[in-house]
């Protein structure tokens, strides 16, 4: 019978851990891919992007498209002062643009908004 408990006990554990996202999918960039510096924001908010709610997205040569791979609520408060809904980011990204949303395998903020920086 405890066997039996521990292998049910062992098994949701495994089947948990399986099914949850795997964090820093877009973390480590690939050595042999050209990293971009983008501009990263709300695709509604600050791109002016047609859709509902609040969307991250980056802007590329200029023009703007919705991201895959990650999330605005990733990258912390969107609606907070320096959040994406509030200001233009810059990032450093890989990916590339498939049926006109990025699709992204790298994401990294470099720097804070100029509003936030002390004297």
């Amino acid at each position: 019978m405890k066997f039996l408990l521990f292998f049910s006990f062992f098994s949701f554990m495994v089947l948990t851990a399986s099914a949850q996202k795997a964090g820093g999918k877009t973390a480590v960039p690939d050595s042999t891919k050209k990293i971009q510096l983008v501009e990263a924001s709300c695709g509604e908010c600050q791109f002016h992007l047609e859709g509902k709610g609040c969307h991250l997205a980056v802007r590329v040569n200029g023009k703007a498209y919705f991201v895959d791979g990650t999330s605005i609520d990733e990258h912390g408060d969107a609606h907070a002062k320096d959040g994406f809904c509030e200001t233009i980011r810059k990032a450093e990204v890989q990916g590339e643009v498939v049926k006109d949303r990025f699709k992204v395998t790298y994401f990294k903020l470099v720097n804070k908004p100029a509003s936030d920086k002390q004297p």
